[in-house]
């Protein structure tokens, strides 16, 4: 069966589709050859909305950084030396963070507590994503009445168009809340072999009820949290600990197995990414060039997955790796 790799953008503008479309192609190649796994990697479409809500893309030739267009973070091949830090200790203060959150502001049964709170800090914080949960409208004519539908659709349409396809989909930041609710809601007997988000809000309170609202709406007043129904055989979560969007990272705590028994599988990566000594813990590119990604995307191109130890040497190429080069620059 022939195979493609589906991505879904995030939140923010973007540069142009065709430079995009390269850039996530050559972060998961960058990561595929770092890592010693040699093979062709199959189709790939990267599912583009930014222009749905942005007038025209950030400018690669824009050399003013205050200009609205300038592209501050472009595609960087991973830097020589990358810093091997301990975070257990922000772990488990993110993990106390997300417990108290999850009690503060959502109920036992997901409905959210203070909605006029968590909507303020979307409005403020996340415009694109304000928009995308905007349903009352005064001026019928404005894209914020029109957003989720436009966006949904044009996901839903190309992920339908590949029929005998073998589909892995890899969606970052506010791409996988919207690849969950086309999975969901608009084309939920699509059969989907993986799914990976990185960098997901998912767990957010404000996105959990969110989600919880509509299950509810569309489901008689039941909000089942569960893996999207096509999802046939993984779901992986990957997240860096010090990527905020990703703070509640623990998808497993809010998303309960579909009725083929795939649940979401969380993880801890080190993204990587940095441009001009700053870094980004939250970028695209960095995720999807880390040791774990492109061991996932070995075992959905072979034929011959990795068995466990053969996994175990991937990521231990891309550690020892990251500590030599941290001596050489010491």
């Amino acid at each position: 069966m022939k195979k493609i790799i589906i991505g879904i953008h995030g939140l923010g503008n973007k540069p142009p589709q065709d430079l995009l479309h390269k850039w996530w192609k050559d972060s998961i190649i960058e990561g595929l050859q770092s890592h010693g796994i040699n093979k062709q990697l199959p189709d790939f479409e990267l599912i583009y909305w930014a222009d749905i809500l942005y007038e025209k893309p950030l400018d690669y030739f824009e050399k003013d950084p205050e200009n609205p267009y300038y592209l501050d973070e472009p595609y960087k091949e991973a830097p020589e030396a990358v810093e091997v830090e301990d975070h257990s200790l922000r772990q488990k203060i993110n993990d106390f963070i997300s417990d108290q959150l999850n009690k503060i502001f959502l109920d036992d049964d997901k409905t959210l507590n203070y909605s006029f709170l968590t909507d303020m800090i979307l409005k403020k914080y996340f415009r694109d994503l304000d928009i995308y949960y905007t349903q009352e409208c005064e001026d019928i004519g404005d894209i914020s009445c029109k957003a989720r539908d436009l966006i949904r659709n044009r996901i839903a349409k190309s992920i339908s168009k590949y029929k005998d396809y073998e589909i892995l989909i890899v969606a970052h930041s506010m791409g996988s809340i919207i690849a969950f609710d086309v999975l969901n809601y608009i084309i939920p007997d699509k059969k989907i072999n993986t799914l990976v988000t990185i960098g997901s809000p998912l767990g957010l309170p404000v996105v959990v009820g969110k989600i919880a609202a509509e299950q509810k709406s569309k489901n008689h007043g039941e909000s089942i949290m569960a893996t999207p129904p096509g999802i046939t055989s993984k779901w992986f979560n990957m997240a860096d600990i010090m990527d905020h969007v990703a703070l509640n990272y623990k998808l497993a705590d809010d998303f309960i197995a579909n009725k083929g028994l795939v649940s979401p599988k969380d993880f801890l990566v080190q993204n990587n990414y940095q441009v001009n000594g700053k870094k980004n813990p939250h970028k695209s590119f960095g995720y999807l060039r880390t040791p774990e990604f492109s061991a996932i995307l070995n075992d959905f191109i072979g034929d011959k997955p990795l068995n466990i130890g053969q996994k175990v040497l991937v990521m231990a190429i891309g550690f020892f790796r990251r500590r030599l080069n941290n001596e050489k620059v010491s």
